[in-house]
């Protein structure tokens, strides 16, 4: 029997460009050319060109392109996991050379959906690490939050993105189903017309959840209004509503709502949008950020 050899090996093996990887990451989780170009501050075209560059180097399809979107090949797939740990592994080498000098302010924004993700897994760390930085943090609407941000008033927002009719803004750092949510043996989903906690006017969930019921024909009622996740949640644990959830906050007593009582509401994104101009403070936060999401 011949023995099989691997094949050999370039002497000097190519380098990887971080920001060629990056765009690569962006642009396989967006899943277009054209959102991670909005993300990106980079135009489709260019984003073309060093994709094209990145697979004549390795050698390989890396995406399928078809009409409206792209998707991964499976070296495509093999690559994003390694194009995330060099990311991940790029941003710890940066902070912790500018760790030691690193000091200032940075005011951060949050809507109080990532509010508890952020404090128990990120601002702990980045204090840790840099205890001569002040963090502010404000918790409010993601349409308050970029109004803020486009003032100057904050340096990071973390907001919910894909509200209908507006342009997705910033670097989408997660994404999870959004379900429906009762009381746990309630009688609240049986109701006609189906009553609902959801925030004001803007609120890419309320407007999910209204086109997903207008869709299946159900006539429903707002019977509970409030911008604030406990406010909603508070009224679901009365038994008063049901409300659209992001599916990793659905915690007893409440329980998720099947799809044969209740139509699919779709996938709910959190973008990471920075000031432009922003100094080192605001972008070794930033990283921080994206890796926690990264984690899960």
């Amino acid at each position: 029997m011949k023995a099989v050899t691997a094949p050999a090996l370039p002497d000097k093996l190519p380098l990887l460009d971080s920001e060629v990887i990056r765009s690569f990451v962006t642009i396989a989780e967006s899943g277009s050319f054209t959102r991670a170009s909005r993300q990106l501050f980079r135009t489709p075209s260019a984003l073309s060109m060093q994709i094209k560059r990145l697979e004549e180097t390795l050698g390989q399809t890396l995406f399928v392109r078809e009409a409206r979107h792209v998707r991964l090949t499976a070296e495509g797939e093999l690559l994003l996991g390694y194009g995330r740990r060099l990311l991940k592994l790029n941003a710890e080498a940066v902070t912790q050379f500018l760790s030691p000098g690193l000091e200032g302010r940075v005011c951060l924004g949050v809507t109080d959906d990532v509010l508890e993700r952020t404090l128990s897994q990120v601002l702990p760390r980045f204090a840790r690490e840099f205890p001569s930085v002040q963090v502010e943090v404000s918790v409010a609407r993601s349409v308050e939050l970029l109004g803020r941000l486009d003032a100057g008033e904050l340096d990071v927002v973390l907001v919910v993105a894909g509200n209908p009719g507006t342009e997705t803004r910033g670097e989408i750092v997660h994404r999870e189903a959004l379900v429906w949510a009762g009381r746990e043996g309630g009688l609240a989903v049986q109701r006609s017309p189906l009553p609902l906690a959801l925030a004001q006017q803007g609120c890419p969930w309320r407007a999910m959840a209204l086109s997903a019921l207008d869709r299946a024909c159900i006539d429903y009622r707002v019977a509970y209004s409030c911008d604030l996740c406990a406010g909603q949640q508070a009224a679901a644990v009365a038994d008063l509503a049901v409300l659209p959830f992001p599916r990793s906050l659905v915690r007893p007593p409440l329980q998720r709502i099947g799809e044969r009582d209740l139509p699919p509401l779709g996938e709910y994104q959190v973008a990471l949008v920075r000031r432009a101009n922003g100094g080192d403070v605001d972008e070794v936060l930033a990283q921080q950020v994206v890796a926690a999401f990264d984690e899960g």
